[in-house]
């Protein structure tokens, strides 16, 4: 049960969104993340676990988004909602409507249908499971494309099970045999009938044959043949949404499990004489969902040869097993390519990019690298291995033209480093917002130095030092050298508390 929930806080989110939905947008996509993800085993929502370090329910916005041309979006929250509102509300114009008690799939697209408080709205409605963090924008795009050529009342995404039937949980897709039940040739072979779920499966008593009707055909099905049905429900729809409207409220709850499936609609629009469609996408890992960690790492592991196998040609990346790049970075990454930039990026083993860094051509990062942030690299730039470079939100760390950064080195926050520098092994560097450093051109810094909040002529060489706030110079000497800067340090503090031993 979900511990100390902020009803106030929820009513106010779902109530404050409805005015994001426009019913001049002939499209809504209606995501269900209100599940429990008992079987998760984590306080985190299901639908806040990331794949490719982003949140699965933000994935499935983003494909709508994309695939299906800015629609509505409306998202279904229950369990945790107040997680997944705060995750989601900053990110699109998104209505959120609240399953407190939650019945079932069917039940979740009433209370996200509950958002359209339009009841003349003319569009068309999608619905997708929240979980589903491998969907892309080309599934959703051709989705709604075929759907809107077929003329079908109703379409369902389907998918085709390739392991052990056995394993296979998810509902199966029924369609019309070739033959009806007294052997007589069925003139609509192939078309859905309706979307039997496994536990229902499971539950039919093997030695009766499982009948069900089909525009004045009946049609019999073995227990075990519904179970070696390779073809299954994504969990993925379409419908025009005056059709759905009116048909929704006629699902019951008449099922092992005792809840309101959306599945049953199949059969609900077939009794009203009404079309239904059935397709399945090009990629077939794109309908993946997940109930354990083990299945969301599985799905970590497919995002990852996905980004490697689009960089392989474009950029060196050293372990196609252990590297990150943001979506935002491989974006300008191909971005940069199609304009005909020879990139020369090398990327090393457990090298992380997050978002908001800016590559460059001729940059090598080496084993292990971390970058997150407003990080701008210039051209022919080269960190050695562990080094972390990060900035908050609101701050720009700039690496000017021929830098190489040492193993190691932490460099954090507003900060400039000029063209032709070097940051040698063991430095600390920082700068604030009200702080920021600044290293001029030409630069060496080395040994166990810290800089914070300073600004460092060009030319300067500082070694073993501690520098808090200052400004560097460069002063040249009688004898036409610069002056360098070593083992400078601040007086000390709390010299009280220290004593030998």
């Amino acid at each position: 049960m979900q511990a100390q929930i902020n009803k106030p806080k929820i009513t106010d989110a779902v109530r404050n969104s409805l005015q994001n939905f426009r019913s001049d947008i002939k499209e809504t996509a209606i995501i269900l993340a209100a599940g429990h993800g008992k079987r998760i085993k984590s306080k985190t929502s299901k639908m806040l676990h990331k794949i490719w370090e982003k949140p699965t329910v933000e994935r499935v916005v983003e494909a709508c988004v994309s695939g299906l041309r800015n629609p509505n979006i409306i998202v279904v929250v229950g369990i945790k909602a107040e997680d997944v509102i705060d995750s989601l509300e900053t990110q699109q114009k998104i209505c959120f409507a609240y399953q407190e008690v939650q019945e079932g799939t069917g039940h979740a697209v009433q209370i996200g249908l509950s958002s359209i408080l339009d009841n003349n709205y003319d569009g068309y409605v999608y619905v997708l499971p929240g979980d589903m963090g491998l969907i892309d924008s080309e599934t959703m795009a051709s989705f709604r494309n075929d759907f809107i050529s077929s003329k079908t009342d109703m379409m369902v995404l389907t998918g085709l099970y390739e392991g052990p039937a056995e394993h296979n949980n998810y509902g199966r897709i029924v369609r019309v045999k070739s033959e009806d039940i007294d052997g007589k040739p069925s003139p609509d072979k192939g078309k859905v009938i309706e979307i039997i779920e496994h536990k229902d499966i499971l539950s039919l008593d093997e030695s009766k044959p499982y009948v069900v009707a089909f525009n004045g055909k009946k049609y019999s099905y073995t227990k075990k043949e519904l179970i070696e049905n390779n073809e299954f429900n994504s969990g993925v729809y379409a419908f025009t949404f005056q059709k759905l409207q009116k048909l929704i409220l006629q699902i019951k709850s008449n099922n092992a499990q005792k809840e309101i499936y959306i599945t049953d609609l199949i059969s609900i629009y077939n009794r009203n004489g009404l079309t239904v469609g059935a397709v399945s996408p090009k990629d077939q890992n794109t309908l993946m969902g997940f109930n354990n960690k083990s299945v969301l790492h599985q799905m970590e592991n497919i995002a990852r040869h996905k980004v490697y196998n689009l960089l392989k040609d474009i950029i060196e990346i050293e372990d196609s097993e252990d590297f990150f790049i943001h979506d935002s970075v491989i974006k300008e990454i191909i971005e940069k390519d199609k304009q005909g930039d020879v990139l020369d990026i090398s990327i090393g083993k457990g090298v992380y990019l997050g978002k908001g860094v800016k590559i460059n051509s001729n940059l090598t990062l080496k084993k292990n690298v971390f970058c997150d942030g407003n990080i701008i690299f210039s051209k022919n730039v080269t960190l050695w291995q562990n080094v972390h470079l990060s900035t908050f939100p609101n701050q720009t760390l700039k690496i000017g033209n021929n830098v190489e950064i040492f193993w190691n080195n932490i460099i954090k926050g507003n900060m400039e480093i000029g063209d032709n520098s070097r940051i040698e092994s063991s430095v600390n560097m920082t700068g604030s917002d009200e702080f920021p450093t600044r290293i001029g051109k030409n630069v060496t810094i080395k040994g166990t130095s810290y800089i914070f909040g300073s600004t460092i002529d060009d030319d300067i060489f500082i070694e073993h030092s501690v520098l808090i706030k200052k400004q560097v110079d460069k002063h040249i000497k009688k004898n036409g050298e610069i002056q360098k800067v070593r083992f400078y340090l601040p007086m000390p503090e709390g010299i009280d508390s220290v004593m030998g031993l």
